[in-house]
């Protein structure tokens, strides 16, 4: 069990850092893909949605974004990544600075 976990982590941390390259290099229709895919493998992580929410917010789609994020922050309440996105793109003025993972936030 604990080793599926590991995999489980891996495999989503890998699929942050994936999605952070092909969003630089706008391949958008991949990521999707990836993403998606990981939402299938893993309905319950917070990551995939995290990242969708950047994919459309990078899309100019402001409100699925925010949907995403919301949905992410819902599935765990402690993935700051997601809670960083939320507050910093309901502001009027937000940084563009995503949140793929957890080296993204601002340290406490």
């Amino acid at each position: 069990m604990e080793q599926h976990m590991e995999e489980r982590e891996n495999e989503l941390s890998a699929l942050c850092d994936s999605i952070r390259k092909l969003t630089g290099n706008g391949e958008y229709s991949e990521c999707e893909k990836l993403i998606a895919g990981a939402m299938g493998r893993y309905p319950h992580a917070p990551q995939p949605h995290n990242l969708m929410g950047i994919l459309f917010e990078m899309r100019d789609d402001h409100v699925t974004a925010m949907k995403h994020f919301r949905a992410a922050w819902s599935l765990d309440p402690t993935y700051i990544p997601a809670r960083h996105n939320l507050s910093n793109f309901a502001s009027f003025y937000p940084d563009v600075k995503y949140a793929f993972n957890e080296d993204d936030c601002p340290a406490r």
